[in-house]
């Protein structure tokens, strides 16, 4: 092959934009990976401390300076020279100046004065924040055994999951989860990492008798679900449950004569295995008919300051928060119950908590009042 012929297979697995800060042209994920390795310095993507003299070493010869412009750049952008105060008197820094000209300060002063008039100091949604940065950033992401270290070289994928789409407004706009995943990982890992209420719903009418709800919720009965990736249904094939439900879909493409379609184990198939583009929207399909979007927005490799332990992946960087759906009668707890053709009801459909559906449609020996249908109900707002 010629050296041309080279170069261009070369690019071919180089993430290229074909539409200017939207999606890339397609590449292969282990091609990319490979790629970048072959062309870096092992010392580059490697989790050992470098010398700090192999360092300036480095550094003097890639710039061309003298040892002496060196040691001068060392004294001007040296931390020390960015202290304000002495060491032995280090500042408060959630204290905010009272007249700040900075906009950073004025808007954390801002929020600073909002959160005080606040009756409790942190919601929940801070203390979710707070947890996410204690799972990402502080001593326990390091890996004790040899074994759970994220090895060099590996890629890290960050995906976003967005809402199913029969959402309404702006929830096709915003992801309902964004994931960390290694390149090792499967299609099927990133399913189970993935968070939807239609997978705890309970399908069932149960008025006469609230009480024999079944245990099991929609994805224990329901199973079958797949990835699709340009033009290849990935199928989860894991249970003997399971169905390919893509074969629809590439039948009805045979019969069309539109482009063909291919299928394969989402199991069997790593991240790192995917030919995909950057920024492109593709579909993840479960509970037969519950779409959402899945866009792949960033791929690099690993860094010594990343989670290098493997047991904690998939890390959850960002999990989107709903308004939870009150009671219609109390408007204190979360709706439990969904009920139709209810005379007992102020609206039709109609929510009611546990403690308010039973006391108004069942008398004290629990028999049934009136006529109406009732169905469990579980609030998108449970993943909060």
């Amino acid at each position: 092959m010629a050296a041309s012929d080279l170069s261009a297979a070369s690019k071919t697995n180089i993430p290229e934009y074909e539409i200017a800060d939207v999606n890339s042209k397609p590449f292969h994920i282990g091609s990319f990976r490979n790629e970048w390795l072959n062309r870096l310095d092992p010392n580059s993507y490697s989790y050992a401390n470098v010398d700090e003299e192999a360092f300036e070493d480095n550094f003097v010869k890639e710039m061309g300076i003298s040892a002496d412009t060196m040691t001068e750049l060392k004294s001007t952008c040296s931390i020390d020279s960015l202290r304000c105060h002495p060491v032995d008197q280090p500042p408060d820094t959630e204290v905010v100046p009272p007249d700040p000209t900075l906009k950073t300060l004025i808007q954390r002063k801002e929020r600073q004065d909002y959160r005080s008039s606040l009756k409790i100091s942190k919601n929940r949604h801070d203390l979710y924040a707070d947890e996410l940065d204690r799972v990402t950033v502080t001593d326990q992401v390091k890996a004790e055994a040899a074994d759970t270290i994220v090895p060099e070289g590996e890629v890290i994928l960050s995906i976003n999951v967005y809402y199913p789409a029969t959402f309404d407004k702006f929830n096709y706009v915003r992801p309902h989860m964004t994931l960390l995943m290694l390149g090792c990982h499967t299609l099927a890992e990133l399913r189970d990492a993935i968070c939807c209420v239609s997978d705890l719903q309970v399908f069932g009418e149960f008025s006469s008798n609230p009480d024999m709800v079944p245990d099991f919720i929609s994805k224990d009965h329901y199973k079958s679900a797949f990835f699709f990736f340009e033009g290849v249904f990935y199928n989860d094939m894991r249970f003997p449950e399971c169905q390919d439900i893509s074969m629809t879909t590439i039948e009805w493409a045979k019969a069309c004569n539109a482009p063909p379609y291919s299928k394969a184990k989402m199991e069997d198939t790593r991240l790192v295995d995917l030919k995909i583009k950057v920024g492109y929207p593709y579909l993840y399909c479960h509970q037969g008919d519950c779409e959402h979007l899945v866009i792949i927005t960033d791929i690099r490799l690993t860094h010594k300051n990343d989670c290098l332990n493997k047991t904690l992946y998939p890390v959850l960087t960002h999990k989107d928060r709903l308004m939870t759906q009150k009671c219609a009668v109390c408007h204190l707890y979360i709706g439990r119950w969904f009920t139709t053709n209810d005379n007992f009801a102020p609206s039709d459909p109609c929510l009611f908590c546990n403690k308010c559906f039973r006391m108004l449609h069942y008398d004290t020996k629990g028999n049934k009042l009136g006529d109406f249908q009732a169905y469990p109900y579980v609030d998108p707002g449970a993943f909060n």
